[in-house]
């Protein structure tokens, strides 16, 4: 009786242990933490990563279907896509999370160093700046070495060094939390709202953490950064030789998602994507992986955040939301668009023997100069734009609509005014074919003034013809004139011979 008393006993004090360490330790993670293993090492708590898994009844993904990607398909617990340029969401799961963004971070770290900084200035790698928690990537520069401040950057977001953070910091800011303060100003205008950063790397912090619809807007700023871009789109880099050490080239893990040799590509398939254009990996066990990923297709250019995947799940889930944005997304210049549903004139003038009966189909084509703009929406909205095309597009004609007409005679101009704010692009519009003039059309006044121009003598030729259209009607005009008063006069002495002649009158 006592062994089984004692027994309950120990059951008893094992679970009040176990409440008690959760108690403990789970009020200590935020709400929206993700699963993580927790073990007693030496008496510390020590968190570790645990790799999600896809729901038992979730429908297999099928890749020649990906416009049907649904939330259970993402190994990720947050996730989103935008359109890079108008940062329209197309696809998301529980994107208003609060989540740590581990190395991500280094986004924003390095377009503020591109903002802020000088990039052919000389820095030195500083001992604090060097001083990193042990495990942590570096950038592999010593203590004391001399870097270009554009080489440093490249380093940083390439080999995703946590030392290279702290430098920048350095440099920008002169010390981690005026740093840390200015990402956050940064952030707020970028239009993130649930965004804190503590530190410039990304190392845990329960005070560092983010979102993954805000981590898109940084991204969809940094992108829109010309060298934040083309570094961004780097899988290698040269550093040149330094006062410590030989030139040396640097690769990442984001050189998988965007560069992979035919052998690499049949050994792990899922690591590459043929339109990646960056941007940056990141891991720590409280953040689990995590990738932010830009990606171009056919003038389409899209951003995705996967936050708390696996190890291959970043780059499964990362291409799995661009196919679906790729299903759902158009790309067209303005005279693509144009062409889906051209301006079609009615003529005159034109000829009894023309097929069309004077319709006339007009070409836009660009103009000389003409920068080369995409329209990006999806199908549903981009064939509404071709239908309403005046409401999209300025169109202006330089001249009427009679015959004849030559093929590629320009007959007027369209404008098309960029939503980026960007300067309007002209194209010309030509005619599509030529129309031949009716025999027997009367002159326009435009052909009669030009005829008139090009004659050196204004005054018509003197022929017979001519003579007699001047003579007759003058000769007629002066013979009735002279019947007339003829006439006149016969009629005045008549009426005066009649009046008798006054008799046994007389006048004093």
């Amino acid at each position: 009786m006592r062994k089984r008393q004692g027994g309950k006993l120990r059951l008893f004090c094992m679970a009040l242990t176990i409440a008690l360490l959760f108690s403990v330790v789970l009020p200590c993670i935020p709400f929206n933490s993700l699963p993580t293993a927790i073990a007693e090492d030496a008496g510390e708590t020590v968190t570790t990563y645990v790799a999600p898994k896809l729901p038992s009844d979730a429908d297999p993904y099928d890749p020649e279907h990906p416009e049907e990607l649904s939330e259970e398909q993402l190994y990720a617990k947050s996730a989103i896509l935008i359109e890079a340029t108008t940062g329209e969401v197309i696809f998301e799961k529980n994107a208003d999370n609060a989540m740590y963004p581990a190395s991500t971070t280094k986004i924003l770290t390095t377009l503020l160093g591109i903002m802020m900084g000088d990039l052919n200035q000389q820095v030195t790698m500083s001992e604090s700046a060097h001083t990193v928690e042990a495990g942590s990537a570096t950038t592999g520069l010593e203590v004391g070495e001399t870097i270009n401040f554009l080489d440093l950057l490249y380093a940083t977001m390439i080999k995703s060094g946590n030392d290279g953070a702290n430098l920048i910091a350095e440099t920008i800011s002169g010390s981690y939390e005026g740093f840390a303060e200015l990402m956050n100003q940064a952030a707020a205008m970028y239009g993130c709202t649930n965004t804190h950063f503590s530190n410039p790397s990304g190392l845990f912090d329960e005070n560092h953490y983010t979102t993954a619809r805000d981590m898109a807007k940084i991204a969809q700023a940094a992108m829109e950064n010309e060298t934040f871009r083309k570094i961004a789109g780097t899988f290698s880099y040269s550093l040149p030789r330094s006062n410590l050490r030989r030139a040396t080239v640097v690769m990442g893990t984001s050189s998988n998602w965007m560069n992979q040799s035919q052998e690499d590509t049949e050994k792990s398939p899922s690591t590459y994507y043929p339109y990646a254009i960056g941007i940056k990996t990141g891991f720590i066990d409280r953040a689990g992986y995590c990738y932010v990923g830009a990606a171009e297709k056919d003038g389409v250019e899209l951003i995705s955040v996967v936050l708390y995947t696996s190890k291959d799940g970043r780059w499964l889930d990362s291409k799995k939301l661009m196919e679906y944005g790729f299903s759902q997304f158009v790309s067209m210049t303005p005279d693509e668009l144009y062409s889906e549903n051209p301006i079609v004139l009615e003529t005159s003038g034109f000829s009894l023997d023309d097929a069309d009966m004077g319709r006339l189909t007009l070409n836009a084509v660009p103009a000389d100069g003409a920068r080369t703009v995409h329209i990006v929406a999806t199908k549903a909205e981009l064939e509404a734009m071709a239908r309403n095309l005046r409401q999209t597009m300025l169109v202006e004609y330089s001249r009427d609509f009679s015959a004849p007409i030559q093929k590629g005679e320009v007959m007027g101009t369209m404008t098309y005014f960029p939503a980026d704010g960007g300067s309007a692009v002209v194209y010309n519009l030509e005619a599509g074919r030529t129309i031949e003039r009716r025999e027997n059309a009367p002159l326009t006044l435009d052909e009669i003034e030009a005829a008139v121009q090009a004659d050196p003598n204004p005054l018509p030729p003197l022929s017979v013809e001519m003579v007699l259209m001047v003579v007759l009607p003058i000769g007629a005009v002066f013979l009735v004139i002279r019947l007339l008063m003829r006439l006149f006069r016969r009629t005045g002495r008549h009426k005066k011979g009649r009046v008798p002649k006054p008799k046994n009158r007389f006048f004093r």
